[in-house]
């Protein structure tokens, strides 16, 4: 019942290997903007995402988001329909 313990004495535990790839993050991040999931699948999705890849498509997905808004803006205003 007695473990042995490495040199440092603190057991590691393995992380998990997450094998998400990147376009499916992308696919969960797009769904998050639009808020709308069904559980069942995000519980799926949260087994098999890579924190990093959550993070780089995250910001990349906002920052698309906000230079569409940007563009969106700009052609209003300059298609005199706003004024």
């Amino acid at each position: 019942m007695t473990e042995e313990m490495p040199e440092g004495g603190l057991r590691q535990r393995q992380a998990p290997r997450r094998r998400g790839t990147l376009l499916g993050t992308f696919r969960t991040v797009l769904w998050s903007f639009f808020g709308v999931r069904k559980s069942r699948d995000h519980e799926q999705d949260v087994e098999g995402l890579n924190p990093l890849h959550l993070v780089v498509a995250g910001l990349v997905a906002a920052a698309l988001f906000v230079l569409g808004l940007v563009a969106l803006v700009r052609w209003v205003v300059s298609s005199g329909v706003a004024g």
